[in-house]
């Protein structure tokens, strides 16, 4: 059995989602992937650059969020969140039909455990209109309805929404009682359940340099292999990938001893990663990975408004495509991320190949960068950064 590597992440987005329909094509797809990857670069960098912690995001989750958006919202609103996820012409017209094509090839297999849900839920008295309802279960596969928020249990029906469309992978999506104040809430969740080529008989407890005055001992994973590997010259930067099961896969950004993250982040592109990937060649490695948790939340209000989503959240957005209410505004968007890496298999599985002679061994035994993409799709489901594996 291979080692197991858990996924779950929570995302509480307190705006509205939305959609459209039409067959895209691979172009229109690529392009799509393209411009997430893209927000998503964006959306990192400004969101690690306000910390020195460890920091995890799924952009892929908070993309579907705003593209939902998208579908109740009209005129100048409508083009700035277009714009925001980098989507423009054709694609812009499209958004709806390309998210929901992006959904089906990254989730709609069973093969691939990718668990992710959306629900609209604006406060009574509103109501939400059919056609918006139609538009949230097509290419989300979500649902719409309203929830009174002044009710002790508002937080209670979220909580177990989340823990449905997660089949418990999720178990606490909003801390209760919520605000009664809310008008409009969309919450997003998803939960993904994968494994890394790891044997958990060959863990054992290493030293991970925190900084230069801090060293903890962490659980390291092993494997003795061929790896895909390149090296950033420029950024003076080890770049590991790591297939996943299902058709993702990580790639471990281990910059060089003396090298900042930070110098590395603020140059992390969807064409830098890309780049990257064409760059990798397959070299026997001994590879040394250490176990770790990351549970992080981000109020992403100010971080999108900063990233040219700004209009939504005024008193002058145009959200009336939800129910015909055109006093609707983005009030918080909040995001809660879980992720579990470990190596959960038996000694039976994932065992270390054996070479006449020893490779060179790579040991992330100091802070890294990570992130998980689709293989087929290229697109980015998770981005972060491991300062201290053993906290959270």
């Amino acid at each position: 059995m291979m080692g197991r590597a858990t996924f779950s992440l929570p995302l509480l987005l307190l705006f509205v989602s939305a959609s459209s329909s039409q067959a895209p094509d691979g172009a229109a797809l690529q392009g799509l992937t393209a411009g997430l990857g893209d927000f998503a670069a964006r959306l990192y960098r400004s969101v690690s650059s306000q910390t020195d912690n460890n920091v995890l995001l799924c952009p892929l989750v908070v993309s579907s969020g705003i593209a939902a958006l998208v579908a109740g919202s009209d005129g100048s609103t409508k083009q700035e969140l277009l714009q925001g996820l980098g989507l423009a012409g054709p694609d812009a017209q499209n958004a709806s039909a390309l998210f929901q094509s992006l959904r089906d090839v990254v989730s709609g297999s069973g093969a691939f455990p990718l668990r992710q849900g959306v629900a609209v839920l604006p406060s009574q008295p509103s109501v939400v209109s059919p056609a918006y309802q139609d538009a949230v279960r097509g290419p989300y596969g979500g649902t719409a309805q309203t929830l009174t928020y002044s009710s002790p249990d508002a937080g209670s029906t979220v909580n177990s929404w989340a823990r449905g469309q997660t089949a418990d992978g999720v178990k606490e999506m909003v801390q209760t009682p919520l605000d009664p104040q809310t008008k409009l809430l969309l919450a997003t969740v998803a939960f993904y359940q994968s494994s890394l080529p790891f044997n958990v008989s060959l863990t054992q407890d290493e030293r991970f340099y925190v900084d230069k005055y801090h060293i903890k001992m962490v659980p390291m994973m092993f494997r003795s292999d061929k790896f895909h590997l390149a090296y950033d010259r420029l950024l003076k930067l080890g770049v590991l990938r790591l297939p996943m099961t299902d058709g993702a896969a990580m790639l471990v950004l281990l910059p060089d001893e003396n090298v900042e993250l930070s110098s590395v982040e603020e140059q992390i592109t969807y064409e830098q990663v890309q780049g990257w990937l064409r760059q990798l060649k397959k070299t026997k490695l001994e590879v040394q990975l250490p176990r770790f948790q990351l549970e992080q939340s981000y109020d992403l209000g100010s971080i999108l408004q900063k990233l040219g989503i700004s209009e939504v959240f005024q008193d002058s957005a145009d959200l009336s495509g939800i129910g015909g209410d055109t006093t609707l505004k983005l009030t918080q968007v909040i995001q809660r991320a879980v992720i579990n890496v470990d190596e959960s298999g038996s000694a039976e599985g994932g065992a270390s190949g054996v070479f006449s002679s020893l490779p060179p061994r790579l040991t992330v035994n100091r802070p890294f960068l990570f992130l998980i993409y689709h293989q087929q799709t290229s697109s980015i489901l998770y981005m972060g950064r491991v300062v201290d594996p053993t906290r959270k």
